[in-house]
């Protein structure tokens, strides 16, 4: 009884092996490489980045305390009254 072959004794799984595909398709990151959009006309070949305004810098999330000046502001706070 010879075996189909389709069928293999190795591999694991069911047993069946794809040969051959009559339409194959491609992968998703190599459909998405041969179907991005192309700059084709000159000007926009040629067109440069926008050059936007810097930003004004942020403000400190956090400010240091040296020991000096935690030593001269602190006082001994007492904890807030509920009436």
């Amino acid at each position: 009884n010879p075996i189909p072959s389709s069928f293999s004794h190795f591999g694991g799984g069911t047993g069946l092996m794809i040969e051959y595909s009559s339409r194959p398709q491609k992968k998703a990151t190599a459909h998405h490489r041969k179907t991005r959009p192309r700059k084709t006309q000159p000007w926009d070949v040629k067109r440069k980045p926008t050059v936007y305004t810097l930003l004004p810098p942020l403000p400190a999330d956090w400010t240091l305390v040296s020991s000096a000046d935690e030593a001269s502001s602190s006082s001994p706070k007492e904890p807030p009254t509920t009436e």
